[in-house]
């Protein structure tokens, strides 16, 4: 493909990647307090996630989670101190009136309709049931709650509701004549899960590597320029591109202007989103992915393969492509094929890591900030948008935006696939921890800077930028995930954290070392002119261009 093609596709990639970074939103909240749903005596549970492990016959079977409703006692949060009990079906189904079945302890399962569900609870309840089942008529789970006048709640066994697809699987097990028993209990995520650590490693290492990356390019940019004005004697050539090709600047207006075309692309995605549109997307991320693998295969690659990297050959609609890039494609083509076609597996997440990453890199590598001014006006305006569409758009949309389309809520697929995740390891209800690409490659942007400008002043790590907005970055981060375990997993913008850090890194460090005015305008050190033989004014002239 040529560079003009590439560039386009890698933009068009980071386009998506921003618009769909999630926040770091792990899978499925396990606590939800909802302020719509107002407490009182006798109703004021949290609405808590509950898992019915069942068994038949005597042997462990199926597992279903269900939601706890707002009456009631509440569930026990160790499996261990969660009773078996036996699963009978109510007579009458719905439990509007006192069921005509003996009960001992035992758990009922109702049908929902025809009364309150507070009216069912006092129904099983007095029928001498230890907990209750209601099974919704619709695939979804509910939340069920008390109504305003209500005043008989003195109720003193648990409620959870099953959707439809399990209620219909417990009722093929009763019906059978079968032996069926339920445990229900809540257990309560773990404060720090190794996932996070491995994630949080896995966004900064990213950082670093691109970072790196990008420095060592300007560096070998600036070390060719300087060979070819040493080398000039009478004619001064031109050397302000040298270096630069395939490198995109951004400007303080493509800035603003993309977060608004992200907000756009965000509602369109939550207008559109079905399982099409997420088929889509994932051939969009696998295009990008594959070009993002082979552009980082081939620049590692071509350290040991020179001959095969620097020797070209003509290719219809791709142009001149290199002998290296010919190998290293078709690789890189069926890795995302093979991962597209396996992406449900348990363990598709380590491709689709694979992918993210090199995406990540690769643009970093190609899309610059040019100085702190426009890297200030890149993270501001990119944590208005992640504040709006998390918090803000709840009130227009009466639903978060961001998250809905992070998790695919309206696909009927977990979660779209521009972003890194990590199966939660010690975590009973397991899931993913997860972290929207955006929050990766936006700070990124601004990181890579410093260190370009770090290694073009020649300064020494501790006395440059790099490694305190590295510093700024991770714990932005780590307090994203502080934050995301203390409100009970409910999904937090990175970026509400990350932004503020690294920027008060920058201006404090800045204005501290006398450096804030070349960051926030040139974003380069003055370099002296190579050679003596140059003229002075035409060494001016190139510190004025900077």
């Amino acid at each position: 493909m040529d560079l003009q093609g590439l560039c386009r596709l890698i933009l068009v990639s980071a386009l998506i990647s921003f618009v769909c970074h999630p926040c770091s939103v792990t899978a499925g909240d396990i606590v939800h307090d909802d302020d719509l749903a107002p407490k009182k005596p006798g109703c004021e549970n949290d609405f808590v996630l509950v898992k019915v492990q069942t068994w038949v016959n005597g042997i462990e079977d199926a597992e279903f989670v269900g939601v706890g409703a707002r009456f009631g006692t509440t569930i026990v949060s160790k499996e261990k101190n969660a009773n078996q009990r036996r699963l009978v079906l109510s007579d009458p189904r719905d439990c509007c009136s006192p069921p005509t079945n003996k009960l001992a302890n035992d758990v009922i399962m109702v049908d929902r309709g025809h009364c309150k569900f507070t009216t069912k609870a006092n129904n099983a309840q007095a029928a001498h049931a230890s907990a209750v089942l209601i099974i919704n008529n619709q695939t979804e789970l509910y939340k069920m709650v008390c109504e305003p006048d209500e005043t008989d709640l003195d109720i003193h066994i648990p409620t959870v509701m099953l959707p439809q697809d399990a209620g219909a699987s417990l009722e093929k097990m009763l019906t059978s004549n079968l032996s069926v028993f339920v445990q229900l209990y809540s257990p309560k995520r773990p404060l720090v899960d190794i996932a996070e650590v491995f994630l949080w490693l896995m966004a900064v290492s990213t950082i670093v590597c691109a970072s790196s990356w990008s420095a060592w390019s300007a560096r070998e940019a600036a070390i060719e320029q300087d060979k070819l004005l040493k080398d000039a004697l009478d004619e001064i050539p031109d050397t302000r591109h040298v270096g630069s090709g395939g490198i995109l600047d951004i400007n303080t207006t493509s800035a603003i202007l993309f977060v608004v075309f992200a907000s756009f692309f965000l509602v369109l995605l939550y207008k559109l989103m079905s399982y099409w549109f997420v088929e889509l997307l994932v051939v969009l991320f696998c295009i990008g992915g594959v070009e993002g693998l082979q552009t980082c295969l081939v620049a590692l690659l071509s350290r040991w393969f020179k001959r095969a990297g620097e020797s070209y050959i003509k290719v219809p609609f791709f142009g001149a492509v290199s002998y290296l890039t010919l190998a290293v494609s078709p690789i890189c083509i069926t890795f995302s094929v093979v991962w597209a076609v396996y992406r449900n597996v348990s363990f598709a997440w380590i491709g689709q890591d694979i992918l993210g990453i090199a995406l990540i890199i690769t643009v970093l590598q190609i899309v610059r900030v040019p100085n702190l001014k426009v890297g200030t006006v890149l993270l501001s305006c990119a944590l208005l948008y992640d504040i709006f569409w998390v918090f803000g758009s709840k009130k227009l949309f009466h639903e978060s935006v961001m998250i809905v389309v992070a998790r695919g809520d309206k696909s009927g697929e977990d979660v779209i696939p521009m972003l890194l995740k990590i199966p939660r390891m010690f975590d009973l209800w397991g899931g993913y921890s997860i972290i929207g690409f955006g929050d990766i490659l936006l700070p990124g942007l601004l990181i890579a800077f410093s260190l370009r400008y770090d290694w073009l002043a020649n300064k020494s790590l501790g006395a440059g930028y790099f490694l305190w907005a590295m510093v700024a970055y991770g714990l932005g981060l780590l307090i994203t995930y502080v934050a995301l375990n203390l409100m009970d997993g409910h999904g937090q913008p990175a970026l509400l954290y990350i932004v503020p850090f690294t920027l008060a890194t920058f201006f404090t460090l800045g204005r501290k070392r006398g450096d804030l005015g070349v960051l926030w305008t040139r974003g380069e050190p003055d370099r002296p002119c190579p050679h003596i033989r140059l003229h002075h004014q035409h060494c001016d002239e190139l510190n004025d261009e900077k």
